[in-house]
Formats: C-alpha cells, structure tokens, sequence
C-alpha cells in the first residue's frame, strides 16, 4: 500500500467490552424497555430482549469497557519492538482516565494517528461515547467536532482492507488468516469475553486475548505496507 506515515506515531488498540449488568435481572425496568426498543431491528421476531441482552456489550449505552490495550512501536538496535500495554479491571472511570492521560501525554501530536480494526466504526466511538458518560473531557484524538474527515487521525486496517467497497466486511480472524500472521483467537472469541468476565472473573484472561488483538493489527499494518512481521521476541509487554 507504501503507506507515508511513521510506523511510531501510530498508537495501535483494542477494547474488550461486556454488557453493563451481569444479568438481565439487574436492569432497571425503564432501561430494559430502552434496550428492547433499541434492538427491536437486530432482533426481530427471533429473540426476547432478554434473549438478546448478552450481546449488550456492543452498544455503549448498555455495554461498558473493561480493558484497553494499546501498543505502539519504537526502535532498538535497528529493530522494531512492539511494546503492548493495557488498563483493565472492573472501574471503567479508572480504565477510560489512564487512557486519556496517555494519548494527551505521550500521542497528541498532529502526527499520532489511532489505529484498530474496525475502529471507526466500533473502538473509537465506544471510548468517546463511555467518556461522555463518565462525564470525562475527550482528548484531541477522540473528539472530532468541526475536523474535516481528512483531519481525523483515526486509522481503520478494516476500511483499507476494502479498498472503497464498503458493504466487504473481513474479520480479524480471517484477514490474520489469509496473511499468514498468528491467529489472535486462539483461545476465546469476542462472544465468550462476557462469560470469562462475570462467570468465570478471571480478567488477566480477556487482558492476553485483547492484547492479541492489537499486536495483531500492528501485525496487519506491517504486511500492509510489504513489512516483515514484528518478531515474537521483540513483542514486550509493559507495565
């Protein structure tokens, strides 16, 4: 694609979401007939609004974020290293504030884009959506009110992917597949991340698999670009 951009501006990330309540039980009233309208396309005659209530996480009225990985590159000794780092657990407020201390800190230059798969459709507004909710001001990088489109530092493998046919949709695990670079859903998937979540909380689990995810779609990049792939050893995770 000979993409123009420095590979260290490009601040890489994924986000694991879960519906806000562990049950359907545990949603008030007026915000389940909220819900039920919401869905009401999605579900059609098929299921109930508390059939459907599993897959609240990926609505950020009725989902919230329960880790963010990023991972960025820099270079040592003439090699990439992709350094992968992720805030995480069960105070969103918490997650949602580091992640905004970050991208104002280290990736606010007019030259540090976002990337992830899907991302503008689901990663970057879900973040900005769950910061106004917090009532948490949006870093530059997140707020695009009056930015013309050519503006928004905001990086997408899933819409280069298309090369302009905007009704192809390739998921992660498939366009990993096809490129030749480790499969990040080697161990649970996106439906399973609510269950590992409430039933089984065990948290570090969903941490390894959303880091997977973005040090996937820094892996994307690279071939896009005709790059050689990252090496296992000079993948670091960092605290």
């Amino acid at each position: 694609m000979n993409l123009t951009f420095k590979l260290n501006n490009i601040l890489f990330l994924d986000i694991e979401t879960v519906p806000q309540e562990e049950s359907w039980e545990n949603v008030p009233l007026s915000t389940q007939a909220l819900f039920a309208k919401k869905t009401q396309y999605q579900r059609k005659e098929e299921f109930t609004a508390k059939e459907f209530y599993d897959r609240a996480g990926i609505w950020a009225e009725f989902g919230k974020i329960i880790c963010i990985s990023v991972g960025y590159f820099v270079d040592v000794e003439n090699e990439k290293q992709l350094r992968v780092t992720s805030f995480y657990g069960d105070d969103e407020h918490k997650i949602l504030t580091d992640f905004k201390v970050l991208l104002d800190k280290h990736f606010a230059k007019k030259s540090n884009i976002l990337c992830a798969h899907n991302g503008k459709e689901f990663d970057f507004p879900f973040i900005a959506r769950r910061m106004i909710v917090h009532q948490i001001e949006l870093p530059k990088k997140l707020n695009l009110f009056g930015k013309k489109p050519w503006e928004v530092a905001h990086l997408d493998t899933l819409e280069l992917w298309k090369f302009g046919d905007y009704k192809h949709y390739t998921s992660l695990k498939l366009l990993t597949s096809i490129l030749g670079i480790p499969s990040p859903k080697d161990d649970i998937d996106g439906s399973e991340v609510a269950k590992v979540y409430y039933q089984e909380k065990d948290i570090e689990r969903i941490v390894r698999y959303c880091e997977k995810d973005t040090v996937a779609v820094a892996q994307i990049l690279l071939r896009f670009n005709n790059e050689d792939l990252v090496k296992d050893e000079n993948i670091v995770s960092v605290d």
